[in-house]
């Protein structure tokens, strides 16, 4: 297989001066009606054929009579045969800002994601001959990546509680998973990826809302918990602190009820109304 290489080409400023004088000679040999002034047209329509201006973060990949003859990258003013065919490439830094495609997740849920990849064409032989258009190549074999990603995790772990990494909660690993795919992708077209990430991720829209419901309810468990936790440390506290400082002597009756009358004063989700009761504990 064939690798790029690059090619010194001669400067162009001496071929446009030739160009020039060639230039000139017919019209001084029209005015004598020389018949070498056909011949002087020719020679000056070759030399200027051959000038070739390449541009910072430009290159031109050049072919001879079907055969890949080198690559100039260097910016600046050249002349190079006129036979060869030229292929301009940018060198630049390129964006790809994908549009989110519907795709599955590894439990199987549909899921909107796009991502933004920034890329630059390194081998200009690849991407000139290996693929038919490198700027789609890139474009399809980004979405493959962004479909074979999503079905390695799950959205969220909600439905994989055993999960440690999901698209949502990912990350970094996430987006190194992303450009490590990418990179083996598109080293055929001798593309470098600089960086890639997730721009856009959501639940499909046929079942965002039965997804928005179950994270809430996850949300009031997980709060829930909580209240109930702190409300048996409180409760907890308080007989500790009733028996140690002998403040009041309870049976195991009067301590259920007490402990059921402060639980539902802590755990309740509004004010509740306070029961001032002036006799004895037990009426």
């Amino acid at each position: 297989m064939e690798k790029e290489k690059k090619l010194a080409p001669y400067m162009g400023y001496p071929g446009a001066i030739i160009s020039l004088a060639l230039f000139a000679g017919p019209i001084l040999l029209a005015v004598y009606v020389s018949p070498w002034w056909l011949f002087l047209l020719i020679a000056d329509a070759f030399c200027w054929a051959g000038l070739l201006v390449v541009n910072p973060n430009q290159s031109a990949v050049l072919v001879l009579f079907g055969k890949y003859s080198g690559t100039i990258k260097k910016n600046g003013f050249y002349w190079i045969n006129p036979f060869f065919m030229r292929k301009i490439i940018s060198l630049r830094a390129r964006n790809l800002n994908s549009e989110p495609i519907k795709v599955n997740d590894k439990q199987g849920n549909p899921i909107m994601i796009g991502i933004v990849l920034v890329w630059r064409v390194e081998d200009t032989f690849k991407a000139a001959f290996e693929v038919d258009d490198f700027i789609r190549f890139v474009d399809i074999q980004s979405e493959a990546a962004i479909r074979k990603l999503a079905g390695f995790y799950p959205y969220d772990n909600f439905d994989d509680a055993e999960a440690d990494i999901s698209l949502r909660s990912g990350g970094e690993e996430v987006n190194n998973e992303l450009e490590t795919e990418l990179k083996d992708r598109l080293k055929i077209a001798g593309i470098h990826v600089m960086e890639a990430r997730i721009a856009y991720l959501a639940y499909a829209s046929e079942i965002a809302g039965a997804m928005l419901r179950r994270q809430q309810a996850a949300a009031v468990v997980a709060a829930r918990q909580k209240i109930v936790e702190g409300a048996v440390s409180m409760v907890d506290l308080a007989l500790a602190r009733l028996s140690e400082q002998d403040i009041v002597s309870l049976d195991e009756e009067k301590k259920a009820t007490m402990v059921s009358n402060l639980m539902v004063v802590l755990c309740s989700d509004k004010d509740v109304s306070p029961v001032i009761n002036t006799g004895s504990l037990y009426q």
